[in-house]
């Protein structure tokens, strides 16, 4: 055996070897039910990239329990097909009832873009402002002045969690899902990373009229 350290990917692997063994000690037919059968979630997670945000891990969940997709600062974009190829899908075939998107204390995301918004033009040749040219335009509608950092941090978080909450709302997997009466719930959520818990800021379905 090697005596050099393991690195970060190898610690992985090793780990990964030693959950699904103890999944298995508990429920021998686990992966294999997993493997035989379609999956069959209640619950799509849209949240941020955050390593400190671990949706199953954050919410005690097994795998099936929860279809998930993240991105820096859990932004919904109209324009972007991933996210809502992800949110069709998930609402139909997959057949979830709630969709969270969930935001979370400290983002690092919103604070790039609070410090972009103080700059002036977005510099579009950057890969990060491109994507957060939308939460750039929030921040600017936002009164931050005499905030702390934290407060302020904490102000845009929770104004992007209602500004993706409609964006999601007024999506065309959404929309269709709700005309067709399938009520599906869309919530938004932040997590605290100094305590572990989540809050929910706001819940819609049917009859939320878009705007």
């Amino acid at each position: 055996m090697s005596l050099l350290p393991l690195n970060a990917a190898e610690d992985l692997i090793n780990a990964n070897e030693e959950w699904a063994q103890s999944i298995i000690r508990d429920n021998p037919d686990f992966f294999k039910d997993s493997a035989a059968n379609p999956q069959t979630p209640k619950v799509l997670w849209i949240g941020c990239s955050d390593s400190r945000v671990p949706a199953a891990v954050v919410t005690a969940s097994m795998p099936g329990d929860i279809f998930a997709h993240t991105n820096i600062a859990n932004q919904f974009h109209s324009f972007d097909d991933n996210a809502n190829s992800v949110l069709s899908y998930a609402v139909d075939p997959v057949g979830v009832e709630h969709v969270v998107l969930v935001g979370h204390s400290g983002c690092g995301g919103v604070k790039a873009a609070i410090d972009a918004a103080a700059k002036g033009p977005v510099e579009h040749h950057n890969p990060l402002t491109r994507w957060l040219n939308p939460l750039i335009r929030l921040v600017r509608t936002l009164d931050l002045r005499g905030l702390p950092e934290n407060e302020a941090v904490d102000k845009v978080v929770e104004a992007n969690i209602f500004r993706q909450v409609d964006n999601i709302c007024n999506s065309e997997p959404i929309v269709t899902a709700w005309a067709a009466g399938n009520n599906v719930f869309v919530h938004g959520w932040v997590y605290d990373l100094a305590t572990g818990r989540i809050r929910e800021l706001v819940v819609r379905s049917l009859p939320f009229v878009c705007s």
